[in-house]
């Protein structure tokens, strides 16, 4: 059987998949129908399941492997699948969904050891506890969880992965600038989306929770270094504090994103650009991915609707 990736449009294929969402929604008939995205190791794609009965809501939720007969086309520049025939997987068929989980390309032991070793050039005394604090109280779903529901890094192990290559480039940019500081820029690096651990539920059927949909993860970080600095009995008044969580409050850039507050130090705005330029990147290099040399990628939403030519080789 082929993978996502592989399917050509128009091409008729059968596979096994994992239902990562499920979301029922009513169509103009007044029917309700089910808007699935189907994944594997490959990749994803979308499509929508008709006409849905009460049972068949029940029985096609998300986190279970399926087995799908389909069609891959276009909708609007985006593939999604055309659902001929669905069912849930047999005793004797894969059924584990971790074999459909795309996952960060490096080990969580490797990626753990470099943030480690990053946590040593935050020499000022109060980050480098709170940030210690912090990572160690959520080490496990740190390593484990997306940085995102579906725009970027929106893979098991993407959390780590996108603070780890926003930690390079920032190391990049403190040995051109030797005007940063360096400790106040990795220590927000390293905070900026680990509230993305409460706001979203897991790697496998990644939801928003309560706390991330009536919240967000900037608030929810807001609230964990207050309660570091009571636990490690540290002033959260002071200048170090306030701007530790400002890095963490402002990161989004506007308030129209999501930040309470702009960027108003260097390495918050710093912090704000090497987000962004990382998520752009990995939003490209996953659209990429799923083209052949010559070809358009499908439009991502996350840039502005457009699409990206992939040179031949």
């Amino acid at each position: 059987m082929k993978k996502i990736k592989e399917v050509a449009t128009d091409e008729i294929f059968d596979a096994f998949l994992l239902i990562k969402q499920a979301d029922v929604r009513v169509a103009k008939n007044g029917k309700k129908f089910i808007a699935f995205t189907f994944q594997d190791n490959s990749g994803s794609i979308d499509g929508k399941y008709w006409d849905a009965s009460e049972e068949e809501i029940s029985r096609f939720t998300a986190g279970k492997v399926v087995f799908l007969n389909g069609k891959r086309e276009l909708y609007q520049g985006r593939p999604q699948v055309k659902i001929l025939h669905l069912r849930l997987t047999q005793e004797d068929e894969p059924s584990s969904p971790e074999l459909f989980m795309t996952r960060a390309p490096l080990t969580k032991d490797a990626m753990m050891e470099e943030i480690n070793q990053v946590l040593f050039e935050i020499t000022q005394a109060h980050w480098q506890r709170i940030v210690r604090h912090i990572l160690n109280q959520y080490q496990k779903e740190f390593f484990e969880y997306p940085a995102a529901k579906r725009n970027h890094h929106a893979f098991a192990g993407g959390l780590a992965y996108h603070t780890l290559t926003m930690m390079r480039i920032a190391k990049s940019m403190c040995s051109i600038y030797p005007e940063i500081n360096a400790s106040l820029l990795y220590a927000g690096v390293i905070l900026h989306d680990i509230g993305k651990v409460i706001e979203l539920s897991g790697a496998v059927t990644t939801e928003y929770t309560l706390e991330g949909n009536l919240l967000g993860h900037l608030v929810i970080v807001d609230e964990e270094i207050t309660k570091a600095c009571q636990t490690l009995k540290i002033d959260d008044h002071e200048e170090d504090v306030l701007l530790l969580k400002h890095m963490v409050l402002s990161h989004h850039g506007l308030l129209e994103y999501g930040s309470p507050v702009r960027p108003k130090v260097m390495e918050a705005e710093i912090l704000h650009q090497i987000d962004n330029m990382d998520a752009s990147i990995q939003m490209m290099l996953g659209a990429l991915d799923q083209v052949k040399p010559g070809e358009y990628t499908e439009r991502i939403f996350g840039l502005d609707n457009r699409n990206f030519y992939r040179p031949l080789d």
